[in-house]
């Protein structure tokens, strides 16, 4: 668990706030590392940072640089 001191408080948002509030960040900037880091260590079901970033870089190789505007909406190919 990321958070270690979550049972400590009523909820989750609680601990993430009492944190955020000691170490000078938002509440949501704490709670998207939280997230993020959960995520990289596989506690959460989503695309690692690691996989995501060598996905984009094979979408430029794919595309080309004149192609690729950095949005994967807005793009030619």
């Amino acid at each position: 668990m990321v958070l270690d001191h979550e049972g400590e408080h009523p909820s989750r948002w609680a601990a993430i706030c009492s944190i955020a509030a000691k170490i000078g960040c938002t509440p949501q900037t704490l709670n998207e590392w939280v997230n993020k880091a959960e995520v990289d260590s596989g506690a959460r079901a989503r695309v690692p940072t690691d996989v995501a970033g060598r996905l984009k870089a094979l979408e430029r190789e794919n595309c080309g640089p004149e192609d690729w505007c950095g949005c994967p909406t807005i793009r030619a190919c």
